[in-house]
């Protein structure tokens, strides 16, 4: 589709609907990422956890059952 034709259309639209075609664009522009994530180099996270409790490792009560 042409973008005049679309531009077209959306201008037939009351304002509250072009709104919601605004908002749908958003979203598939998102869903899709046309705008190329960055990856996340490894040891980006380094540092950024200052504390950790004693018992992180311990099992946990609920799934003492299937231990």
């Amino acid at each position: 589709m042409e973008t005049t034709i679309l531009e077209r259309k959306v201008k037939q639209l009351p304002k509250e609907m072009r709104k919601e075609v605004s908002d749908y664009v958003d979203f598939l522009l998102y869903k899709y990422s046309i705008h190329k994530a960055v990856k996340p180099r490894s040891g980006c996270m380094k540092g950024t956890v200052v504390w950790m409790s004693e018992d992180f490792n311990d099992p946990l009560e609920d799934f003492k059952d299937y231990m």
